[in-house]
């Protein structure tokens, strides 16, 4: 019988999830209770940060030794947790590229161990702001150009977060450029807001629980997010039945008092500037704010340290031996072998084999000899350092995970680190040159941040005006090229690079993201054929700038459309399109079955793989309109699912799409509607290509939660 796999298998990913379990009505009867003793100076401690600084690497918030109500202890962590050293995972959109949310789940549950292990309850990740342009500085934070994607994999590391503490999805919303996030206005309509930009927050909320929610810095529709009653009361609130609280960005997130409390803001971090007990009180007495607002917002601090039990998490917290132990080392390289997207592999020159060395060192052959160029095959390279930033104990490098392999599996080769006479490249067999971003060029933009210590002078952080690679970095590249018998470019950073002037010059290219405290391990696992390399792309690679939308980091007013990432790219074809990822083995697609239920539709489609080693297949699932009236995109993910199959092995993929999911919003009744047309389901290996498809068709509309229309196979 053919092996069945489910693509998003709920019950898997929500396990364990704390959120999930809450006894709802007991616990408003206890936070009414509680209120009900509290002065309107202990509210207010309730609602803010307690200082600037942290605490052993902790923001608190809402102690009170009095009532016995234990604070929040907040850290940065989309990548590990930013107190002490901690295990330092590849950056998210690296672990979007795996395509595989039982594994982020496990990332989620991993960081969310290490921090409870150092104290803390509360998780300030993800960040699951789209990516809108490759070029945002903080790309690397987030997972995808795809909302479906964002979400699927959001949610999932939320759940894993949860079972041992409070997760705070970031930022809301439509949080996207980094030089002007402070004053920017995301200028966008009702209809894209929806559907584009707050599906993922809306899954991660209803679906994952999300203990809290993070504000954004920035304006949507030129109201400050933390003053969006739209955002942060309409839609989280009344429309999604968010049961959490919605802290502020740091030091700016809360532009005012009365207007952001007024709004639905409930804490303000990392401290009371806007929140203090002066501003607060001169508000009520100018009649702008009461204190009805001000136990709203209390209520709902409350409700989460009662909900969770900050009290028993503290006591039953893990020992720190978790912190950076195996397991969790472990799972770093997994991640990161995963990750590793291999872009082009001319003449099958990867995997670097054992029979292409010539297996052990006693062989009589030549050994094989390659050279590693590029100052970033020995540089520790994770990332930005902004709020994401991680410490951990050690961390691999490219040309010691390099050597460490062939060490360890006795590998008739030599390997020279050659650093600036690249003549001499005519000399080895092959060349690695280990190229990319560092944080200096893209990363989060701190504007008190901008000199290092190293005295440089160089800037931390913010947008890319462009996707190529510096100059030192390509010149690196043109020179391999010209010396080289052959070329394998490493490719590290932290979203789309143009690779256009270059990439017909070399014979294959690997994007290795920023890989994380094991990426240097990772890499070579996929480069000498350890791994079989399965990472897609969660970004569109272009070959032209003209293939995205604008990216304008300067203006304070940006417009925000429809269309974005694949979807904006039309019939045009990109150097690399969304989900694209070679394989050293090769997969097909048959069979694909479309089943409609009472709210859905069931997808079944066959994966067999027909090469000669074990590899993990990622079909995608995309919907298409027919006869649509409205604007729509060529393509739009529903799903997708992850497969791993030995030689020859076949198995069923298993997709759910819902019709909430394929209603549209319209503005007109600010609501839901099916729309009367053709929905088409096809399913590829990327967004370029769809191998198979069926299609039904929905008669009459309605809206998406009242089932009256006829659905008919075309």
């Amino acid at each position: 019988m053919t092996r069945q796999i489910i693509a998003f298998d709920n019950e898997q990913i929500h396990a364990g999830n704390k959120g999930l379990a809450i006894d709802h009505d007991a616990v408003t009867k206890r936070v009414d209770a509680l209120l009900s003793t509290m002065t309107l100076a202990q509210k207010i401690n309730q609602i803010r940060g307690l200082q600037p600084e942290t605490i052993d690497g902790l923001y608190y918030a809402g102690e009170d030794n009095d009532l016995n109500i234990a604070p929040f202890k907040m850290v940065d962590g989309p990548r590990g947790a930013r107190t002490g050293n901690a295990t330092a995972f590849p950056v998210a959109i690296a672990r979007a590229a795996t395509f595989d949310v039982a594994l982020e789940r496990r990332v989620g549950m991993a960081i969310g161990r290490e921090v409870a292990a150092r104290g803390g309850n509360v998780l300030l990740a993800p960040t699951i702001n789209l990516l809108r342009h490759p070029g945002w500085g903080r790309a690397q934070e987030t997972y995808s150009e795809d909302t479906y994607h964002t979400g699927a994999m959001g949610v999932a590391f939320v759940s894993g977060t949860q079972n041992y503490v409070l997760a705070s999805p970031k930022h809301l919303a439509v949080n996207n450029v980094e030089i002007t996030r402070f004053d920017m206005s995301a200028d966008i309509s009702a209809r894209v807001l929806h559907e584009v930009y707050l599906p993922h927050f809306k899954r991660c909320v209803i679906e994952g629980a999300a203990a809290s929610i993070m504000s954004a810095y920035n304006k949507v529709n030129g109201v400050y997010c933390g003053e969006n009653e739209t955002l942060l009361t309409t839609i989280l609130r009344d429309d999604w039945g968010f049961r959490g609280f919605v802290e502020s960005d740091w030091f700016l997130g809360a532009r005012s008092t009365a207007a952001s409390l007024n709004a639905g803001m409930d804490i303000e971090m990392p401290t009371g500037f806007r929140f203090s007990d002066e501003k607060i009180q001169s508000a009520i007495e100018n009649g702008e704010l009461d204190e009805e607002t001000i136990s709203r917002a209390a209520a709902r601090v409350l409700y989460q340290k009662i909900g969770w039990n900050l009290q028993a998490m503290a006591e039953d917290a893990p020992d720190t031996n978790v912190i950076e132990c195996a397991a969790h080392l472990s799972l770093a390289r997994e991640v990161a072998q995963k990750s590793m997207v291999l872009l082009k592999n001319e003449n099958q020159v990867l995997p670097i084999s054992a029979a292409t060395t010539g297996a052990q060192s006693t062989d009589s052959a030549p050994p094989l000899s390659i050279a590693i160029v590029g100052h970033l095959a020995n540089t520790i390279n994770l990332g930005d350092r902004g709020s994401s930033m991680v410490t951990p104990t050690e961390a691999i490098t490219p040309l010691a995970g390099i050597l460490s392999h062939i060490e360890d599996h006795g590998y008739h080769c030599t390997v020279d680190f050659v650093e600036n006479e690249f003549s001499c490249l005519e000399h080895y067999d092959m060349c690695i040159a280990v190229v990319g971003f560092t944080y200096r060029e893209e990363g989060e933009f701190i504007p008190t941040q901008q000199v290092e210590a190293g005295n440089d002078g160089l800037a931390r952080g913010g947008d890319r005006e462009n996707l190529t690679l510096p100059d030192g970095q390509r010149a690196i590249i043109e020179a391999a090229i010209k010396h080289a018998k052959k070329t394998i470019v490493v490719l590290e950073g932290g979203s789309a690079v143009q690779v256009r002037d270059w990439i017909d010059k070399v014979d294959a290219l690997l994007m290795a993201w920023y890989p994380g405290c094991r990426g240097g391990e990772a890499i070579a696992d996929v480069l000498f054929g350890a791994i079989n390399p399965s990472g897609k792309l969660p970004v569109t690679i272009p070959k032209h700038l003209d293939q995205l939308p604008p990216f304008d980091m300067a203006s304070l007013n940006v417009e925000h459309g429809f269309l974005q990432g694949y979807r904006f790219l039309g019939n045009t074809e990109p150097e690399f399109p969304f989900g694209f990822g070679l394989s050293y083995t090769r997969f097909t697609l048959d069979g694909l079955y479309l089943r409609r239920h009472d709210h859905g539709f069931q997808i079944t489609v066959d994966v067999t793989n027909i090469g000669d080693v074990a590899g993990a297949a990622v079909p995608q699932i995309y919907l298409s309109n027919g006869n649509s009236a409205i604007l729509r995109a060529n393509i739009t993910m529903k799903g997708f699912g992850r497969v791993n199959l030995e030689p020859g092995e076949s198995a069923s993929v298993i997709f759910e799409v819902t019709d909430e999911t394929l209603a549209y919003y319209d503005e007109a009744s600010a609501s839901w509607r099916m729309e009367s047309c053709e929905y088409t389901f096809s399913c590829g290996f990327d967004s370029a290509t769809m191998l198979l498809g069926a299609s039904w068709r929905y008669d009459k509309n309605t809206t998406a939660t009242n089932a009256e229309g006829v659905w008919q196979p075309v």
